[in-house]
């Protein structure tokens, strides 16, 4: 369904992109999308808003890591400055984070570092100002380092490079393995690991049949299942939790645990959590925030206490 409303903004050499201008229901394959909608027992969340197009395939980053501006091909221009961030609001409200690329090579990044899943490399805002372009400068040594040493940010984003388990050009143990080094490094902090919700989650399914029940929550989705998982001392331990989630219920989960609003009124975080263990949410659309992913008041007391190394 994400793939079926587009139009083209141009055929020109290195110029095409897929792009819709979905809040307007006369251009190609919106009416179909909206006629969907439209039958559906409740109303999906309207973020399409007149005007404006958003894109639906993958385009680089506005912006290199050093702030310039990004000239290659299918890259897409840099945005308005207002349009907000996660990291934007974290740092207003003067909470630490961090993205951590594997393959950023101080500075010089190598072919496996992943430009376009850097969310932050988008925005304007956080690209142009130095101070808030720093939170974007690290790579997979010093999230190792800064893991070990317990001096992770409050909030830290780790993105894998060829070793994610993408379907395609990766495997599954290359990424089993790259996540429990990572997480092995942050319980070899005894104080940051006191304090640490880890959460392990895919990319996307590989276009794999999925099964299980799809929540049309807006125009853009949802899509199939992914897994996601969470360690943490404060995790519900040997639980399988069928609360509907999404990967915008870990944007949820920051702004819950940190006590923020919404990053705008038209974003899916404004979507209410949904019905706690409930596999098809009561009041739809609906996601989780991850809350019942934990038991925080019956913490693991023996891996609160792990020796170095033996995470």
């Amino acid at each position: 369904m994400r793939r079926a409303a587009f139009t083209v903004a141009s055929t020109s050499t290195n110029m095409g992109g897929s792009y819709s201008e979905c809040a307007d229901s006369s251009q190609p394959g919106v009416g179909a999308i909206n006629g969907f909608l439209a039958s559906l027992p409740y109303q999906p969340m309207r973020s399409c808003q007149p005007g404006r197009y958003y894109i639906l395939n993958n385009y680089n980053a506005g912006y290199n890591l050093d702030g310039a501006v990004n000239t290659s091909p299918y890259t897409v221009p840099p945005q308005q400055t207002g349009y907000p961030t996660i990291g934007g609001e974290l740092s207003a409200h003067h909470i630490s984070w961090s993205y951590y690329g594997e393959g950023y090579n101080n500075g010089h990044p190598t072919s496996s570092y992943c430009g376009i899943c850097d969310p932050m490399q988008y925005s304007s805002s956080i690209m142009t100002n130095p101070s808030l372009r720093k939170n974007v400068r690290h790579g997979l040594t010093d999230f190792m380092s800064d893991a070990r040493n317990g001096k992770l940010p409050a909030v830290t984003f780790l993105k894998p490079g060829d070793d994610d388990g993408h379907p395609g050009y990766s495997t599954l143990a290359a990424f089993e393995v790259f996540t429990a080094n990572a997480i092995n490094a942050v319980q070899s902090s005894p104080a940051l690991w006191k304090s640490t919700a880890i959460f392990v989650t895919f990319d996307e399914s590989g276009g794999y049949y999925d099964s299980g029940y799809i929540q049309p929550v807006s125009f853009f989705g949802d899509g199939p299942r992914v897994p996601l998982l969470v360690v943490s001392p404060y995790a519900r331990q040997d639980a399988v939790d069928h609360t509907y989630n999404d990967h915008v219920s870990i944007l949820k989960f920051i702004e819950a645990n940190w006590r923020l609003s919404p990053l705008s009124a038209v974003s899916e975080d404004n979507l209410p959590t949904a019905t706690p263990g409930a596999y098809v949410p009561a009041d739809r659309p609906a996601i989780g925030n991850l809350m019942t992913l934990f038991d925080f008041g019956h913490p693991d007391d023996a891996t609160l206490h792990l020796p170095a190394g033996q995470g």
